[in-house]
């Protein structure tokens, strides 16, 4: 799983206000080479959230080169853009699961897919 999906995914059990952003804890990670289109990561970067993306990559050990806030002008800043890339597109989550921040019900990945099925008492 892609930090890019970590990123849209909340969970919708029964009673939860707040769902996002799902705590990542993994326990094989994946570092897989993608080519760089700054122009993807540009339009990427509104459409995410940025803190989330950073908790979920220091989680896994791969924010150390994510400033803690989005940079102002980010669209000229190619290094920003690169780390931001790697973060996004590079780092696979193999195997571990995600938590609702809300109940701790925790969803499991595995082979590099995260399943958020539901049982029929969460629905």
């Amino acid at each position: 799983m892609k930090l890019l999906t970590h990123n849209m995914l909340k969970s919708h059990m029964k009673g939860v206000t707040n769902g996002f952003p799902l705590i990542l804890k993994a326990t094989e990670v994946k570092t897989v080479e993608h080519d760089y289109n700054p122009t993807f990561i540009q339009r990427m970067l509104s459409k995410i959230e940025y803190p989330a993306l950073l908790q979920a990559a220091k989680a896994i050990g791969h924010g150390e080169d994510l400033p803690d806030s989005l940079v102002e002008d980010y669209e000229n800043n190619d290094d920003f853009l690169k780390n931001v890339h790697h973060a996004l597109l590079e780092v696979d989550v193999i195997e571990g699961f995600l938590e609702c921040p809300e109940t701790g019900r925790q969803f499991p990945i595995k082979r590099g897919i995260p399943n958020m099925l539901l049982n029929e008492d969460e629905v």
